[in-house]
């Protein structure tokens, strides 16, 4: 019995050696993006300030983003990693830094967008498509809205907030 035991390891041995050197289809692709992007949108701490994005390469997940606080970062990298299908992580997360001044500012600017009629809407969504990012007075607007025009106005609103020295204004249109 020990023979046959001995015997039969380097064939299973053999077969994880050539599973792992196998691409992953393209439907495995798409199921490691669907629970990627599920797993990152369930992370407790993430919010309308935090930016999260990924991009699938066969069997190689790559983070990247904007995210206030540093444990954010590690929890993404953590829960990505327990996907199965995922053999290597990138994280390039940026983290920013912590400034009183950038505090002020995203307040500031998450009530001009999301207080203002007609971009009300959004906040009412369980994940706000609107994620404002302030890196030393500078604001970003990332995300999806509805329509150009909505686009248009969000960064206006942002635009108008005192303090803030620039926007870029990344948000995309559906339509």
């Amino acid at each position: 019995m020990r023979r046959v035991a001995l015997g039969v390891y380097p064939i299973f041995l053999l077969l994880s050696l050539l599973a792992q050197d196998r691409p992953i289809s393209g439907r495995g692709e798409q199921r490691i993006e669907r629970e990627v992007r599920h797993e990152l949108v369930m992370l407790p701490y993430l919010n309308v300030f935090d930016n999260l994005e990924y991009k699938v390469q066969g069997s190689t997940v790559i983070l990247f983003g904007q995210v206030t606080r540093p444990t954010l970062k590690s929890d993404a990298g953590n829960v990505v990693k327990i996907i199965e299908g995922v053999e290597k992580i990138v994280n390039n997360i940026e983290v920013l830094p912590p400034s009183a001044m950038d505090d002020r500012i995203r307040r500031s600017v998450f009530h001009a967008v999301y207080g203002h009629p007609g971009l009300d809407r959004y906040a009412l969504q369980a994940v706000p498509p609107i994620h404002i990012i302030v890196k030393n007075g500078n604001v970003t607007l990332e995300g999806v809205v509805a329509s150009e025009a909505d686009k248009n106005l969000a960064g206006l609103r942002a635009n108008g907030v005192s303090g803030v020295f620039s926007v870029t204004n990344n948000l995309r249109a559906e339509k």
